[in-house]
């Protein structure tokens, strides 16, 4: 079953993809961030806003998101117990 969460802004991206959510500040993210623009694998959902959560998909793609990761953490959080409760 596919689970989807919503990223910001009405984004929506596969739960079941999710690798990680990361703070953009340290180097290293950046250094993702940038790898992943130049191979073209880079999506970014911010509309233009500050970069807050930096995910990352089992297919190698990155997505920016505008927001905290905490709310996309309790996002995710939220949306297994929903489904548990189905």
């Amino acid at each position: 079953m596919i689970k989807l969460i919503n990223i910001g802004f009405g984004n929506i991206a596969s739960a079941n993809r999710i690798i990680s959510i990361v703070s953009p500040e340290s180097q290293p993210i950046k250094r993702l961030i940038k790898v992943a623009r130049d191979q073209n694998k880079l999506i970014d959902a911010t509309y233009g806003r500050r970069t807050r959560a930096v995910i990352v998909m089992d297919s190698d793609h990155v997505i920016l998101s505008s927001v905290q990761p905490e709310t996309v953490s309790q996002r995710l959080v939220q949306n297994e117990d929903d489904n548990e409760e189905s």
